[in-house]
């Protein structure tokens, strides 16, 4: 079974899902078809990528709002502000409790400093702080 797991692994995961739904209910299957250890490993993954997408998200949202502020003159500032409160809503909106332990937000801070742009309109970008201003419950409420 690890070998589909290798070659295919949605035709892998259609097997096990249908497989572990007919255990749940009490059926008796055939357990050397089960693929328990790549079965823990998915499902940890599961929780990883929620994670990431949530990080993913504040990245964004972090870069939009330090863009906003370097180029407040610049016609895409309304757009950029925009931008990162809907980055900021739909983190909200995947994260749950159990993240707030295991998001480092000085790394998703120095991730931004790497995505923002060196100059805008010929206009270089300020200096950034050296420390993320932003709390993780700011950049997940709802204040602007």
């Amino acid at each position: 079974m690890s070998d589909l797991y290798d070659e295919d692994i949605v035709l892998w995961s259609e097997r096990q899902g249908e497989l572990l739904r007919r255990r749940a209910a009490g059926e008796l299957v055939n357990e050397a078809e089960l693929d328990w250890p790549n079965i823990a490993e998915e499902i940890e993954a599961v929780g990883n990528e929620q994670r990431f997408a949530v990080e993913s998200l504040l990245v964004q949202a972090i870069v939009h709002r330090l863009k906003a502020e370097a180029w407040p003159s610049c016609r895409d500032m309304e757009t950029w502000l925009a931008d990162s409160m809907r980055f900021r809503g739909d983190a909200a909106s995947r994260f749950v409790p159990s993240m707030r332990q295991r998001i480092d937000l000085d790394r998703i801070w120095r991730r931004a400093l790497r995505a923002m742009p060196r100059a805008i309109d010929g206009l270089p970008a300020p200096a950034p702080p050296a420390e993320c201003p932003f709390t993780l419950d700011w950049l997940l409420g709802e204040e602007p």
